[in-house]
């Protein structure tokens, strides 16, 4: 391409156009409509053509150097996407959720009753390998936090707070390793 000064040029990457202020052997300066001044190698412009409005860095399709910057975008594309269909496995363990009435029990005995439950979903999981179970224990004083948190200990899981945006503090997100060594 020949670049002369004066001419209106665009920049292939970029959205910018302007005049051509100087020439310097492989660098040319252009002048944008607010008066910046910038540089860029021969190789970055396009001359605007008198019948092209308006040039972005889209608009010129059959631009040879626009087609192998496509064509090398396409190779690099792997056509193999896997979807992830998660199954999660939510376990509310409030112990409203789990008996109908709590009459005549102590609190020892509501404990045992969510940890028992939260056991036998774990073992459930392990054995349909779901890979992430949810625990909603709630916030309260913590006690059946940190007895979830023991006995999860004994499997072979990680564990951390759940997501906050969907579960609030009151909620353990466990993950199940399918291969356990």
């Amino acid at each position: 391409m020949c670049f002369k000064i004066g001419q209106q040029v665009a920049v292939l990457d970029d959205t910018l156009q302007g005049v051509i202020v100087n020439i310097d052997n492989q660098v040319i300066d252009i002048k944008d409509i607010d008066g910046m001044i910038y540089q860029y190698s021969k190789r970055e412009l396009v001359i605007v053509q008198q019948d092209q409005y308006q040039l972005s860095k889209y608009s010129d399709i059959n631009n040879p150097l626009l087609n192998e910057k496509l064509i090398d975008k396409k190779k690099k594309e792997s056509n193999f996407k896997k979807e992830k269909k998660e199954v999660i496995l939510e376990i509310d363990l409030h112990i409203n959720q789990l008996i109908k009435s709590t009459k005549g029990m102590n609190n020892f005995e509501m404990l045992s009753l969510q940890l028992e439950t939260a056991k036998r979903k774990i073992e459930f999981a392990i054995s349909k390998r779901i890979s992430k179970i949810v625990f909603i224990h709630g916030v309260g004083e913590g006690v059946l936090k940190n007895e979830l948190h023991y006995l999860l200990g004994r499997y072979p899981v990680s564990f951390y707070d759940a997501p906050y945006k969907k579960y609030g503090l009151g909620a353990t997100e466990v993950y199940i390793y399918q291969n356990p060594k």
